[in-house]
């Protein structure tokens, strides 16, 4: 895909395919029979929609990039680099019946899911006509199966749990997902959540997005052992680590805990290890340089989710020519969004409408 020098990483802006990541990308797949027979059912124009949920979640963050430096927005909490980790799994579920609760880092599950792109840059912008009225900037609509997540990481663990707990109770072949930091897992609200998950055996998938640091927090400042791969047992749940910058992968772990789930065997606690390739924020950007060494920024740069996966796609005879013309549908479709939420600016909320929605006002 293009790349952007003044918004990529750079790690981003020169890629350039490494062999030996090629290789390892398709050989994750051939070397795990049950994901590759999965991956094996997919059509190519499945595998195309896939690329195309991709380049969405890359070019919806580019153009919250390009507002914070143009001035529109003062920061954007931003998915690059963990684009696979979510566009693999909602992918994975049924659009209509299932429901997500995204991480703010996870906002291309809101696209992917059905909702207008406009609408998911409305949010950064508060106009009226935004999901949330101009409340919030967390982005979600339940008739799209979005449910809309809050600031406080870890807490849409038990939301999502009792989503489906109701499932079950009604006996409804449902799925309820949601995504959890390597930092909101220390949260009272993320164990508590998981474990009454557990216990009900409730048809819910939790993945962990092990993008390797809390805010500004190593991994290794906040948790031990030096990876997740032992916590699906302690909750005495199945489990599955998977490559979080493989798209494929990402959907075939997620299709295998969402048939488990429809089956009555309980939640599934998936892992993603995958990497922030950037601050918290558009705003801590310098910090997070900082925080790790130049190398690793280097390391994760080179498997670049979507380069990856076009190196694949070629691969399996997708031609140059076909991922371009993609590639030129989407962008139109992103700026069109983008228009269109510009615009929005003239339809601001009303003084008058600070109420609506209240339940309780203290009066």
């Amino acid at each position: 895909m293009k790349r952007f020098p003044a918004f990529d990483p750079p790690e981003y802006v020169d890629w350039k395919p490494d062999p030996a990541l090629v290789r390892a990308f398709r050989s994750t797949l051939e070397t795990n029979p049950e994901r590759a027979r999965i991956v094996s059912t997919l059509t190519p124009d499945s595998k195309l929609q896939l690329y195309r949920g991709l380049l969405r979640a890359r070019l919806h963050d580019v153009e919250l990039k390009r507002w914070v430096r143009t001035g529109v927005i003062s920061k954007a909490w931003l998915g690059t680099g963990e684009e696979a980790t979510t566009v693999g799994p909602v992918h994975a579920l049924e659009r209509g019946m299932d429901i997500v609760a995204p991480m703010i880092r996870n906002a291309a599950a809101c696209c992917e899911m059905g909702m207008p792109l406009a609408d998911m840059l409305r949010a950064y912008l508060a106009t009226a006509d935004s999901p949330s009225a101009g409340r919030d900037l967390h982005v979600g609509s339940f008739r799209h199966g979005v449910l809309q997540p809050i600031s406080h990481v870890g807490d849409m663990v038990p939301v999502i749990t009792g989503i489906a707990l109701t499932f079950k109770i009604k006996r409804e072949p449902r799925v309820a997902m949601t995504w959890v930091g390597d930092g909101s897992t220390k949260t009272a609200a993320a164990h508590e959540g998981t474990n009454f998950a557990a216990v009900q055996r409730v048809p819910a998938i939790f993945i962990i997005e092990n993008n390797q640091v809390a805010l500004g927090t190593r991994l290794e400042q906040h948790h031990l052992p030096a990876d997740f791969k032992d916590w699906p047992a302690s909750y005495g749940v199945w489990g599955a680590s998977f490559d979080g910058n493989n798209v494929l992968d990402a959907y075939a772990v997620t299709r295998i805990a969402a048939e488990r789930c429809r089956s009555g065997n309980g939640p599934a606690l998936l892992i993603a290890e995958t990497f922030r390739m950037g601050g918290h924020a558009t705003h801590d950007e310098r910090e997070a340089r900082d925080t790790f060494p130049a190398e690793l920024f280097r390391s994760w740069g080179k498997r670049d989710p979507i380069g990856l996966y076009e190196e694949y796609l070629k691969e399996d005879g997708v031609k140059a020519k076909q991922l371009g013309e993609v590639e030129a549908d989407v962008t139109a479709q992103v700026a069109k969004a983008a228009e269109e939420a510009i615009a929005s600016r003239e339809r601001m909320p009303k003084a008058e409408s600070a109420l609506d929605g209240v339940y309780a006002n203290g009066r």
